[in-house]
C-alpha cells in the first residue's frame, strides 16, 4: 500500500511539473528589450551616497522589468520594442552634509528633476523598423505630479517613461 502511495504522489508530482512547465512555454515572448549602454557612466542611479555596481544592477533591473511590463499596454502582438537606455538620472540626491544620519536618504527636491536619455526602435515581425528615435525624457515640474504610489522609489522615473509611452505609441487594444 505504501508503494503504491508513494508511487502515484511521484506520479501526480511529475504532471505537477510539467503541467508547470508547459505555463512557462506558453507564455507570449516580451514585446520589448531594454539594454542599457555602458551604465557604470550613468549620471546617477544610486542607491546610497556611494553607490555599488549591485545597487546600481538592481535598480536598473527595476527599471527594465517596468519598461518590459508596460511594453504590452503600446506594442501590439508581433512586434518589438528595443529601447537602449543611455544615462539615468534618478530624481534626488544625496546631501551627505547634512551628516551620517542621512548618508543613505535621497532628498528630493525641484532641482534634482529625474533625467532619463534613451533611444528607441520599433520593429514588425520581420525586423523591419516601424518607428525610431531618441529621447531625452525631463520633468522639471516632477514635484507637482499626482502619483498613485509615492512609496515605489522609482515613481518619479516610471512616471516619466509612461508620459513617454503614451506621448509616442497609441496604446493597444485590450492592453
Amino acid at each position: 500500500m505504501k508503494t503504491l502511495r508513494l508511487f502515484l504522489t511521484a506520479v501526480f508530482g511529475l504532471a505537477a511539473a510539467g503541467a508547470i512547465r508547459a505555463a512557462d512555454d506558453a507564455k507570449p515572448a516580451p514585446r520589448a528589450e531594454v539594454i542599457f549602454s555602458h551604465p557604470e557612466k550613468f549620471t546617477d542611479v544610486k542607491d546610497d551616497a556611494i553607490g555599488t555596481e549591485k545597487g546600481r544592477d538592481a535598480t536598473l533591473g527595476l527599471i527594465r522589468e517596468y519598461l518590459v511590463q508596460q511594453a504590452a499596454y503600446y506594442v501590439p502582438e508581433g512586434e518589438k520594442l528595443t529601447i537602449t537606455v543611455t544615462d539615468v538620472d534618478l530624481a534626488g540626491d544625496f546631501e551627505p552634509w547634512r551628516g551620517p544620519n542621512f548618508q543613505d536618504v535621497r532628498i528630493v527636491k525641484d532641482i534634482y528633476p529625474p533625467r532619463i536619455d534613451l533611444a528607441f526602435k520599433l520593429s514588425d515581425a520581420g525586423g523591419k523598423a516601424l518607428k525610431e528615435g531618441k529621447r531625452e525624457l525631463r520633468n522639471l515640474a516632477f514635484t507637482m505630479d499626482i502619483s498613485i504610489n509615492r512609496d515605489d522609489p522609482l515613481h518619479f522615473e516610471k512616471t516619466l517613461l509612461d508620459d513617454w509611452l503614451r506621448r509616442d505609441f497609441k496604446r493597444v487594444k485590450g492592453g
